[in-house]
């Protein structure tokens, strides 16, 4: 499998059987994928010790870090063979702490596409619905050549 030659979808598609390793972020901040469909992903988050604030807590970078993942992989999942993508723009909204040790539905969404940019947005979620975190993000589509 040439990476160069798939589209986004086929890309996510193949870091979820494991055919790609693992990215090191997914170990850093623990994530597990879950589902992976055009321009959807759920990733399964689960903060540690490794995660705590000066105040004892998740630090709020935890819940950021997999909102820009869950948002840039849902981006990834709408683009075509060598087409890439960077994040221009994260909005992130804390509603609850994140616990430590509870797994999480990180879930991330394209809402638009135009010919440069991808919009998403993405949330973080337990089993019972409750929302801890909410994103938007704006990733610009880089192409070959351009």
């Amino acid at each position: 499998m040439n990476p160069r030659e798939m589209t986004g979808l086929q890309i996510m598609q193949a870091f979820a059987s494991g055919a790609f390793p693992r990215p090191p972020i997914s170990v850093t901040m623990p994530m597990e994928v879950d589902t992976v469909e055009e321009n959807r992903v759920v990733f399964l988050a689960t903060a540690n010790e490794t995660h705590t604030n000066p105040l004892g807590g998740v630090h709020g970078g935890f819940a950021a870090t997999v909102l820009d993942s869950v948002t840039g992989c849902a981006t990834h999942t709408a683009l075509g063979a060598g087409e890439s993508y960077g994040t221009i723009e994260l909005n992130v909204k804390m509603c609850k702490a994140i616990p430590f040790g509870k797994t999480l539905r990180a879930e991330g969404r394209v809402i638009n596409v135009t010919r440069r940019l991808v919009i998403s947005e993405g949330d973080i979620r337990d089993d019972n619905g409750v929302l801890y975190a909410f994103a938007t993000a704006t990733c610009m589509i880089l192409r070959p050549g351009e």
